[in-house]
C-alpha cells in the first residue's frame, strides 16, 4: 500500500518553515515513530515521523526547502501501525502529519543526559569513547543555546559585520570597493547555513559513537529513572547515572513595558528580517556590547543603556576604556548609570524608554530594544528537590563538588545549571571531568585557569588572576604590557588598537594571569593560558621564538616588558 506522508500541523502558528534534517532517502526501511525530516520554525523545530513501516519510495522535499503546510513529503510503501483499512478505493493513503498516541516504552542505560548543548553532547561523546551506554535527551536542536542561539551565530554575524565595516573602509588599503548595502536577510541566511552544517555534525558525532539521542523534554522521576514524552513514544530510561546539563535562559526586567512587540532577546536578535535604524540595548555587560558592536557596524544608531558606572564593569580599566574609546569611534551611545523604570509604547509604532540618570528622569524613542542583562540557569523539569538535589546558598545555581557530584547520589550537573562560569567551553570542560568520575577515572574541576573571550570591535580576551583581582588579593605583581600599534603585523591589517598585558608575580616571575584586547585576541589568548596552566615564567615566553611578522609577537613584547623591557616600544 502506497502512503503518503504530508504536513499538515506545526509549531505554533506557523504556516511554514525550513527543512533543516532529512533522516530518510529512497530505498530505506522504515518503521512507525521514525523519523524522517525535521521543518524548522520560527517557533522551534517539527520532527515528521512516519506513522508506517515499510520502504520509502520517495522523498519529496530536500534540505533548505520551504515548506508549506499540505506539501508532500514522502511516499512509503508499507502498513500503517494501527493496521486501520483506509477508506479508499485505490492504492493509494494520505497520511495527514500530526499528533498519534504515544507507544509507552523502556530503555536503559550508564548513562542518561539532560540536555545536548556543548556541556551534554561532549559527555556523551566522552562517555561513549569509554565504553558507557549512553542516552542523551535534548527537547530542542543539539548544540543547545551555544550553537543555535548564541556562541556561534553571534559570531557569524559578527564576521558578516566586520566584513561589511572592511568594504566601507576599502579606501584606507587603496581599493575602491563602492557603496553596499547590508542585507540583513542575506547576513542571516549565512549564520542559519552555518548553524545547521554544526548542528549536523553534532549529530553525526553522536551517531558515530552510538549515542542515542531523544527528542523531548526530560523529567527526573527518580535518581535512576527520566521520563521522557516524545512525538511517539513515552519513554522510562532506566538509567544508573544521570547528568543535568540543561543550560540557561535570557534574563528579564522587570518593568513595566517588557511585553511589547518591540522589546526582544538576544535570540529574537538574531534573526531579525530587517534593520531598526534605532536600537536601544538596556546592558552593557558581554552580550549587550557584542551585539552593539554588531549593528551599529551594519549602520544601526545604536545607544546602550548600563546600570553601572562603566561598561563591562568586571574587567580591568585598560579594557574597558579600550573598548570605551572604540564603542565611541563608532558612534554607540554609552549611558552608565542610569536605571531603567519602563518602555512604553509610541503612537508611531516605536518604543520610549523611560530611565533614571543621575537622579533625574530621561525618555528616548527607539523602533526595537534589545535585553541583554544576563542569563540565569534552567530547572524545568528536574525535581530538584524532590530528587535532594541541593542549591548554592544564593540559590542560582545547583550545587556541585568538584568532581560534579551533587547532593544526590548518582547525579552530577554541568554547564550553566551550576552557575560556575557560564561559558560553552567551561561546560564542556564540566562534562568531560563528571563523565570520568562516573567511569571511575578520578578528575577534578579547575576554575582558576579558564579564558574568556569577548567578539567587540576590537574583540579582547583575559585570563586568570587580572589587576583588579591581584589588588583584592593583596598580590604583588609585575605587568609587562606591549601595544599592537607597535606591531607590523597589526599595522597591515589596519587594527592598531589594542594592547597585550602579562600578569606576573613579581616574585617568582611566573605568569598568572593577561588580557589581550586587539586584533585576533579571542585566538592568541590560547598561548597566555598554556602558560598559566604550566606555571611558565615570562622569560620563558621571551624565550621562545616567535614567527614574524605576526600578531603574536605582541606576545612576545609582552613578556619582555614584564622583564628587562620590550625591544620594540
Amino acid at each position: 500500500m502506497k502512503i503518503e506522508i504530508k504536513l499538515e500541523t506545526l509549531s505554533g502558528h506557523a504556516k511554514d518553515g525550513t527543512c533543516c534534517s532529512l533522516n530518510k532517502k529512497a530505498g530505506d526501511s522504515i518503521s512507525a515513530g521514525d523519523i524522517i525530516a525535521e521543518i524548522e520554525t520560527g517557533k522551534g523545530v517539527a520532527e515528521i515521523a512516519s506513522d508506517a513501516t515499510g520502504t520509502v519510495i520517495s522523498i519529496n522535499i530536500a534540505e533548505g526547502d520551504k515548506i508549506a503546510l499540505g506539501n508532500l513529503i514522502a511516499v512509503i510503501d508499507g502498513e500503517r501501525a494501527d493496521s486501520k483499512t483506509p477508506d479508499k478505493t485505490d492504492d493509494t493513503f494520505t497520511y495527514s502529519f500530526g499528533p498519534s498516541k504515544p507507544v509507552d516504552r523502556t530503555l536503559s542505560c550508564d548513562i542518561a543526559i539532560i540536555g545536548g548543548g556543548p556541556g551534554g553532547y561532549v559527555a556523551a561523546i566522552k562517555a561513549a569513547q569509554l565504553g558507557a551506554t549512553v542516552i542523551l535527551v535534548e527537547r530542542d536542536a543539539l548544540g543547545g543555546t551555544c550553537l543555535n542561539r548564541g556562541c556561534i551565530p553571534t559570531k557569524s554575524l559578527i564576521r558578516s559585520a566586520e566584513v561589511y565595516k572592511d568594504i566601507k573602509n576599502a579606501e584606507h588599503f587603496g581599493l575602491g570597493a563602492g557603496h553596499y548595502p547590508a542585507d540583513i536577510s542575506q547576513i542571516v541566511r549565512r549564520k542559519d547555513d552555518i548553524v545547521k552544517q554544526l548542528v549536523q555534525g553534532i549529530g553525526y558525532l553522536l551517531e558515530n559513537n552510538k549515542v542515542t539521542v531523544l527528542k523531548g523534554e526530560g523529567i527526573i522521576d527518580s535518581a535512576k529513572l527520566v521520563k521522557v514524552a516524545e512525538r511517539n513514544y513515552n519513554t522510562s530510561i532506566e538509567a544508573e547515572n544521570i547528568i543535568l546539563a540543561t543550560g540557561s535562559t535570557s534574563c528579564s526586567l522587570t518593568i513595566p513595558g517588557m511585553e511589547s512587540d518591540n522589546v526582544m532577546t538576544s535570540t529574537e536578535a538574531l534573526s531579525l528580517s530587517e534593520l531598526p535604524r534605532r536600537m536601544a540595548i538596556i546592558g552593557g555587560g558581554i552580550i549587550g556590547m557584542e551585539f552593539a558592536f554588531l549593528f551599529s557596524s551594519l549602520g544601526v544608531e545604536v545607544s546602550v543603556i548600563e546600570y553601572f558606572e562603566n561598561i563591562l564593569n568586571v574587567f580591568d580599566n585598560d579594557i574597558i576604556d579600550a573598548i570605551t574609546e572604540s564603542a565611541k569611534e563608532a558612534g554607540i551611545k554609552l549611558i552608565t548609570g542610569a536605571s531603567v523604570k519602563s518602555i512604553l509604547e509610541n503612537e508611531s509604532g516605536g518604543s520610549i524608554i523611560k530611565y533614571d540618570l543621575g537622579g533625574s528622569e530621561r525618555y528616548d524613542l527607539f523602533e526595537k530594544v534589545l535585553v541583554a542583562v544576563g542569563r540565569k540557569p534552567c530547572f524545568d523539569g528536574l525535581n530538584l528537590e524532590k530528587l535532594g538535589v541541593n542549591l548554592t546558598e544564593n540559590k542560582r545555581g545547583i550545587e556541585v563538588d568538584s568532581r560534579l557530584k551533587t547532593t544526590a547520589q548518582n547525579i552530577y550537573a554541568i554547564g550553566d545549571i551550576t552557575n560556575k562560569i557560564q561559558l560553552a567551553h567551561v561546560a564542556s570542560h564540566q562534562g568531560i571531568v563528571a563523565v570520568n568520575n562516573i567511569m571511575n577515572v578520578d578528575s577534578e574541576m579547575d576554575y582558576s585557569v579558564v579564558p574568556s573571550a569577548v567578539f567587540t570591535f576590537p574583540e579582547f580576551a583575559t585570563i586568570g588572576v587580572s589587576e583588579k583581582e591581584a589588588a583584592e588579593k593583596n598580590i604583588d605583581i609585575k605587568i609587562g604590557k606591549f601595544p599592537f600599534a607597535a606591531n607590523g603585523k597589526s599595522l597591515t591589517l589596519g587594527e592598531s588598537a589594542g594592547f597585550v598585558k602579562i600578569i606576573t608575580d613579581k616574585e617568582t616571575d611566573v605568569v598568572i594571569g593577561g588580557a589581550i584586547a586587539g586584533p585576533h585576541a579571542t585566538d592568541l589568548i590560547a598561548e597566555i593560558t598554556l602558560a598559566v596552566k604550566k606555571g611558565l615564567t615570562a622569560e620563558d615566553i621571551a624565550e621562545t621564538i616567535h614567527a614574524h611578522p605576526t600578531s603574536a609577537e605582541a606576545i612576545h613584547e609582552a613578556a619582555l616588558a614584564a622583564g628587562p623591557g620590550s625591544l620594540h616600544f
